[in-house]
């Protein structure tokens, strides 16, 4: 039976496999790292830790165990094949500072879009103040004097009028898209699912690399653990908490049987980076398979930060060039008419 347990924070559970790994290298057993790390973390932590104790010397795997404690499925994927080929230190400490990346640039993002938001948030009640109380009062006023609206006073009154349609519709397709997704989208098989999620725009890029790196990272420790690919692929298959990458592997076991070379049966898949096939090719021709994949897992990781910066930097600009043209059309559209009034008199 699974333990109910207070949920861990990804941070927490990535720093908390990190500091095993590091014990794990100074020669500890696995056990006794454990009750090293329960001193140092609070008497709630203790308690569970002390339950999974009980559990590893039941004989049960780590990764089990740490499925139990509900920790991120990608850090007990990478627990589940370090059980498997051997390098359990290095492949915990390999998983746990990818994880603790992803948080820190998670983190980041949040931080960055935290003050456009509020921007936005405030910008939305002036807006509605302004012309839902102000505009009208002067725009009545100029009538009887006969001004006509300015274009800010027209960009203002149409913005109000189509943006209800706008929020209307993207509701409509929200709840589409969460009916879709719980009737039809969650029963397909993990690699219909992925298939279809590679074809989002922006977001498609950011996948394709995430499942290389975690597949190109996870066959390089098995490939040096001596495994072979077939093995490797069956280990893969396995993996019962990661269905996407145990169907992976089974359907690519299939293919290689038939007589398939590895490169080709992934270049026919659309979830993997287009380059990942090339590094395949080039990796057993060279003979160092495990070294490639290993750089290459690395060289996705830093791709993915770097089009997390290269697209923060180009948002932010933009929404605040909106926020800042909606403010001054505010201003314009009540400004304007009174410099004319000016102008008259």
């Amino acid at each position: 039976m699974k333990m109910r347990r207070r949920k861990w924070p990804v941070s927490e559970q990535a720093l908390f496999l990190k500091k095993m790994a590091e014990l794990l290298t100074r020669g500890y057993p696995l056990t006794e790292a454990v009750e090293s790390l329960a001193f140092q973390l609070p008497a709630y932590r203790k308690e569970e830790l002390n339950l999974c104790l009980d559990m590893l010397k039941k004989g049960h795997p780590f990764h089990y165990v740490l499925e139990n404690l509900h920790f991120n499925r990608e850090l007990t994927g990478y627990v589940f094949f370090a059980e498997q080929h051997g390098s359990f230190a290095p492949s915990l400490l390999e998983g746990s500072e990818i994880a603790i990346k992803r948080e820190k640039d998670r983190e980041k993002l949040i931080k960055i879009l935290q003050y456009p938001i509020l921007l936005i948030i405030i910008t939305g009640f002036l807006f509605a103040f302004v012309e839902k109380t102000l505009l009208p009062k002067f725009t009545a006023l100029f009538k009887t004097m006969n001004l006509e609206n300015n274009m800010f006073s027209s960009i203002v009154y149409s913005f109000s009028q189509y943006t209800p349609i706008c929020l209307a519709v993207l509701l409509l397709i929200a709840g589409i898209s969460l009916i879709y997704y719980f009737l039809i989208f969650r029963k397909q098989p993990a690699l219909s699912r992925n298939k279809s999620l590679v074809r989002i725009p922006f977001a498609g890029k950011f996948i394709q690399l995430w499942n290389t790196q975690y597949f190109a990272v996870q066959l390089s420790f098995l490939l040096s653990g001596g495994l072979s690919i077939t093995e490797a692929l069956r280990l893969f298959e396995n993996n019962s908490s990661h269905p996407f990458f145990s169907e992976l592997g089974k359907v690519m076991k299939q293919k290689l049987l038939t007589g398939e070379a590895l490169e080709d049966i992934l270049s026919e898949f659309p979830f993997f980076d287009k380059e990942f096939s090339r590094i395949i090719r080039h990796g057993q021709n060279n003979g160092k398979l495990e070294q490639e994949l290993f750089l290459y897992s690395r060289y996705c990781i830093s791709r993915l930060e770097e089009k997390i910066d290269k697209y923060s930097k180009i948002a932010m600009p933009a929404i605040y060039l909106f926020i800042g043209f909606m403010v001054v059309s505010m201003y314009l559209s009540i400004l304007l008419p009174m410099f004319h009034l000016m102008d008259g008199f």
